[in-house]
């Protein structure tokens, strides 16, 4: 009798009054173009200024291209099977609450502490970015202060504490507290800026690529003579790696597409969740694919792919492109589209954080003052500073190699658990 309570308290599932689910405590203010936005700004920051030119020296060569493309089209069932549970069940919460309905109280439990682990790490991982990246304009200056004066000697933490990776983590945690218009508002402006310079990038990246970059024989491998060069090389041609090596390249261009189940947190902050939610994850991941696509084209046609690793490029492997090619105007034109694009991927990674833990503490799985909502911003005023601190904490102390590993971890679970949720839903 006890083992069948507890069972049934295990796989009980949330019920949904129809006559409530337009109704909320957070204010409905997103419209299609708001989470078209999100969803963009979540998403393309790090992959695109940082991401593709490693990939390309270290898994695919000039087949990076293709390793998107592969990502792309795995993340586009993903991302319909998290648009049609938008549209079927538009509250706050995204794979949590999708498989509250479905599954069941204990999974719904444990993908809602995945997720809040997975947003806390995405956002780590993204500030952690992002201060690498201010940290390659100034050449390494920062780092090797802080490596200098406060070192951590222990394996698979940061060498150093990132206090500046906390310090805009802190900042993105108050502005999301001040209000959810105000702060994707701002988000849209940076995003806007950050597809401008992609589309530079693209269009001026085509009056110096060379083809020869995308069929580099083995003699000329063989003649190298900077070491590192050499290292990265491969045999040559368009996939130096073999094809292993391009299913490896996109295996890891997959984290580049992890961000749009962002807009699925907005369930109860969209004006008509039921048709914007659907639409927005369907056209940002266009819109994203497309940019992935031509800026590893063209990077690797305007310099040769082994010439693209982080120890060359100091993590910012345009910039570098452009000083090579004598364009040193450019090098800041995309450095402005790089800090807009990392500042929007850092909003787009917190923004959900919040709303999961306002989800969960409003079913009471985790404590219910996580639920308050502030009455003048109406946002989940206690999740998101908790949030911001514990974020906060991780990018200071960690390297984002172990950062990105483990959120991969997460990001995998709750696709899969939403995938296949929408199986037992019909």
């Amino acid at each position: 009798m006890v083992n069948n309570k507890i069972f049934n308290a295990l796989v009980r599932r949330k019920q949904i009054d129809v006559g409530q689910v337009d109704k909320s405590q957070l204010a409905r203010v997103l419209s299609l173009f708001d989470l078209t936005c999100l969803g963009i700004g979540s998403t393309l920051g790090l992959g695109v200024y940082v991401l593709a030119g490693d990939v390309a020296s270290r898994n695919s060569g000039p087949s990076v291209c293709i390793s998107f493309l592969i990502a792309a089209i795995a993340s586009v069932f993903a991302g319909l099977c998290y648009a049609e549970f938008g549209s079927r069940v538009p509250r706050a919460g995204s794979a949590y609450i999708y498989s509250y309905v479905t599954v069941g109280e204990f999974m719904a439990f444990v993908i809602g502490w995945n997720l809040i682990l997975e947003y806390v790490i995405g956002t780590a991982s993204v500030a952690r970015g992002y201060s690498g990246y201010i940290d390659a304009l100034f050449n390494g200056t920062i780092a090797e202060h802080f490596e200098r004066w406060l070192p951590i000697n222990m394996s698979g933490m940061s060498a150093y504490p990132d206090v500046l990776s906390f310090c805009l983590t802190i900042l993105l945690a108050g502005l999301l507290a001040f209000g959810v218009k105000e702060s994707v508002r701002l988000g849209t402006v940076m995003t806007c800026v950050n597809l401008l310079v992609v589309v530079f990038v693209i269009i001026a990246g085509c009056f110096h690529i060379d083809f020869h970059n995308w069929n580099i024989s083995e003699k000329e491998i063989h003649e190298l003579t900077v070491p590192n060069y050499k290292a990265h090389a491969g045999s040559g041609g368009f996939l130096p790696f073999g094809f292993s090596g391009m299913m490896s390249g996109a295996a890891t261009c997959f984290y580049a597409f992890v961000g749009f189940d962002a807009i699925a947190t907005t369930g109860e902050e969209a004006k008509n969740p039921k048709r914007a939610i659907p639409l927005s994850i369907v056209i940002s991941l266009t819109l994203i694919f497309l940019s992935y696509f031509g800026v590893s084209a063209v990077q690797t046609l305007m310099l040769p792919y082994y010439m693209q690793s982080n120890e060359d490029t100091k993590g910012a492997p345009l910039p570098y492109i452009f000083d090579h090619i004598g364009w040193q105007w450019a090098r800041w034109t995309v450095s402005i589209g790089a800090l807009s694009g990392l500042s929007t991927s850092l909003l787009g990674a917190m923004f959900p954080l919040p709303r999961i833990m306002y989800a969960m503490a409003s079913d009471g799985l985790i404590f219910r003052f996580l639920a308050t909502v502030h009455q003048r911003s109406q946002t989940p005023l206690y999740a998101t500073i908790i949030a911001g601190l514990f974020a906060g904490v991780m990018a200071a102390l960690f390297n984002i190699t172990e950062l990105a590993d483990m959120m991969s971890i997460g990001t995998l679970l709750a696709y899969t658990l939403v995938a296949e949720s929408i199986l037992i839903i019909r």
